[in-house]
């Protein structure tokens, strides 16, 4: 019977409408602790904890805080959660609830059970404190509260220890991870599936290429919270195993298309510069541990946070289909808002990036907020100097074009020119003449235009 492990008791799916979410379905459990504020990703206050195989690729779970309002309910079929509710209860506390207690961590207590499983899952990540770094207040990047104020959170999840030796949330993580099942979920409307493998997602996507993919659904799960949107199908491609390699060779990194952010960026470690420059920026923990850079990709926004820094990096994406793999650059890639030369029936598989990286690179997201906020303007510039001269320049703009593009004049007016301040300075105008932005709530177009040009002069002053 399909169905969600739930704080360790089996919770049916059958009679589940399909685009109920996690957070719902939990709420009609009568687990009524995680809420929605947003209903977009923003908040955190419906965090729950799920079990995925571990970031590092190892056989190992890990408890991973996600957004439930997001995902879809269907998604986590044969899966298993934990809400607030599964951590502790009033007569036995867990330790992050008991130090968000004393320490006057909650007031009206609206977010507070997000907040909960967020830090919980930082709790029991596997290494926390042996880099001398302790608690990661990152983790709580997505969890917002408007009236207690951070402090005394930020006391709580600098209070807390290790977790004992009994914890038995912490001793499932030895385990192995729920396994992905394949799905088939009807209802009058639509039908939910989760294939076998990738030859069998796209033959269902050959059947139907209107389907609507997902993997974190972070940009999907808004569409049907705050628009009302419905698919006569859903393709959930998350837990596909040809779309969650990672290989890292002399010359060139792929990344499957289904790991989200954390993911990449723990197997990363900082090896390539640029790009771990961007996960903290993108969004908040709780989104990049269910955002995917095929996601990223596939909706094509010319406001997403990666493709500027891919494009920078001179990525290209795997587009697999029926009729076989091709390999399409990046900057070839996007053809109009929201589009791309896929064709229907075709998936993003992987995303391919040279090596070596690039010398000089910087990643300049200019926004309202220092995180978790959408970019009025992205700059991501990647450059190789020699001897003072800028052997090769490649620059990615996002949020002035209907597209990301390619900064091609800017990259012209460096190449073989001297890395100075005369040839900055010319540049930087060109780079402020680049694209076509507009006016609209983020920022004007003369706003826009002048980060442009300031972006580059920042890079040379670092």
């Amino acid at each position: 019977m399909a169905g969600i492990v739930v704080n360790g008791e089996h919770r049916p799916l059958e009679g589940v409408p399909l685009h109920t979410n996690l957070l719902d379905f939990v709420r009609a459990c009568g687990l009524t602790g995680a809420k929605e504020g947003c209903a977009e990703g923003e908040c955190g206050a419906c965090a729950v904890m799920v079990a995925r195989p571990a970031a590092d690729g190892s056989d190992a779970t890990e408890w991973t805080a996600i957004n439930s309002c997001l995902v879809p309910a269907a998604a986590y079929d044969g899966q298993e959660v934990v809400t607030a509710e599964g951590l502790g209860s009033p007569e036995d506390l867990h330790p992050v609830q008991h130090e968000m207690a004393v320490r006057g961590g909650s007031q009206c207590g609206y977010c507070t059970p997000g907040f909960v499983c967020s830090m919980a899952a930082e709790y029991y990540r596997e290494g926390r404190g042996e880099d001398g770094h302790g608690f990661d207040l990152h983790a709580l990047s997505g969890n917002l509260c408007r009236c207690t104020g951070y402090r005394p959170i930020k006391d709580a999840a600098d209070a807390l220890g290790s977790p004992a030796a009994d914890d038995a949330i912490a001793g499932r993580r030895t385990a192995l991870p729920p396994a992905a099942v394949p799905t088939r979920l009807h209802d009058p409307e639509a039908m939910f599936v989760r294939p076998l493998d990738l030859t069998h997602a796209i033959e269902l996507l050959a059947e139907q290429p209107d389907a609507t993919v997902v993997a974190g659904s972070t940009d999907w799960g808004v569409e049907v919270n705050l628009k009302g949107s419905r698919a006569r199908m859903v393709l959930a491609v998350d837990r596909l195993d040809e779309l969650r390699t990672w290989t890292v060779g002399d010359d060139e990194l792929r990344i499957g298309a289904a790991l989200t952010l954390s993911e990449v960026e723990r197997r990363l470690e900082g090896r390539l510069p640029l790009l771990a420059g961007l996960f903290p920026n993108f969004a908040s923990r709780l989104i990049r541990n269910g955002a995917t850079l095929g996601g990223n990709l596939g909706t094509g926004s010319p406001i997403g946070d990666a493709p500027p820094v891919l494009l920078a990096l001179d990525a290209s994406v795997v587009l697999a289909s029926g009729e076989g793999e091709r390999t399409v650059p990046l900057s070839a890639y996007f053809t109009g808002y929201r589009e791309s030369v896929r064709r229907p029936g075709e998936l993003i598989t992987e995303v391919v990036v040279p090596l070596p990286a690039p010398t000089t690179t910087a990643f300049h997201k200019i926004a309202k907020r220092p995180f978790d906020d959408i970019s009025s303007v992205a700059v991501a510039f990647a450059l190789d100097i020699a001897e003072g001269t800028v052997t090769r320049a490649r620059i990615g703009l996002g949020g002035v074009a209907a597209t990301p593009i390619r900064a091609t004049a800017t990259e012209q007016a460096l190449e073989g020119r001297p890395w100075d301040d005369e040839t900055v300075e010319r540049a930087a105008q060109v780079l402020a003449a680049e694209g076509t932005p507009i006016d609209d709530m983020r920022a004007s177009a003369t706003y826009r235009r002048a980060m442009l040009g300031n972006a580059l002069r920042k890079l040379a002053a670092s």
